[in-house]
């Protein structure tokens, strides 16, 4: 679920909310107006009026699910944590089976310090999204910050398995065995990335570091 629409440049963006908010005055329950003035807001960073704007949709329907998801979006970009947490267990509730929400509600938990429930949703997103690479990156990148790096490389390696042309994903794999005195393999998953088909050069620094 993404905020979509053309590049606009800033300017373009301060007149579409002047003039949907004209529309909206004539047109106060209409939810389609709201939710593009709501998202004229987030690419001008106005975190607090998307915030005010989502909650006039959810207070016409309060099972909006672009305005719970979008909103603790928002909630996050201004560290209102507990907010977004509620705004996604909301989401959840209607609509359990979400990626980027479940994502979504274990990087507030990861963020408020709980980390037992957060270890238990990046656990239930794997088994959710077992196809999934973001899944696996998301609980490796937790262990990892953990330092919990023996896991960790198994989560990458899944994630790898499941997107081999992902560099983040092979340099954080390449970071932990090199954090684990693993030079050789280090090197080894370099040379694997670049026969996969990514440049040499991408991986310069890693290469540098592991002479």
């Amino acid at each position: 679920m993404a905020v979509c629409g053309r590049a606009q440049t800033p300017k373009e963006w301060r007149d579409s909310v002047s003039i949907l908010i004209d529309a909206i005055r004539q047109q106060p329950k209409n939810i389609d107006l709201r939710l593009k003035k709501a998202e004229a807001n987030i690419n001008l960073q106005q975190w607090e009026y998307a915030i005010e704007e989502y909650g006039n949709v959810l207070r016409i329907d309060d099972r909006n699910l672009a305005a719970l998801y979008f909103r603790a979006f928002c909630h996050i970009q201004i560290r209102h944590y507990d907010q977004a947490k509620a705004d996604y267990e909301s989401f959840l509730a209607i609509e359990p089976v979400h990626l980027e929400a479940r994502l979504g509600l274990a990087h507030v938990l990861r963020k408020t310090g709980r980390k037992t429930e957060t270890m238990d949703e990046l656990n239930r997103i794997v088994q959710m999204f077992p196809d999934s690479a973001n899944a696996y990156a998301a609980r490796a990148a937790y262990e990892t910050e953990q330092n919990q790096y023996d896991i960790a490389l198994y989560d990458w390696n899944e994630a790898i398995c499941r997107c081999p042309d992902n560099v983040d994903f092979v340099v954080s794999k390449v970071d932990i065995l090199i954090r684990l005195g693993k030079r050789n393999e280090a090197l080894e998953a370099l040379d694997n990335a670049v026969k996969r088909g990514t440049p040499r050069g991408v991986l310069k620094e890693w290469y540098d570091h592991l002479k």
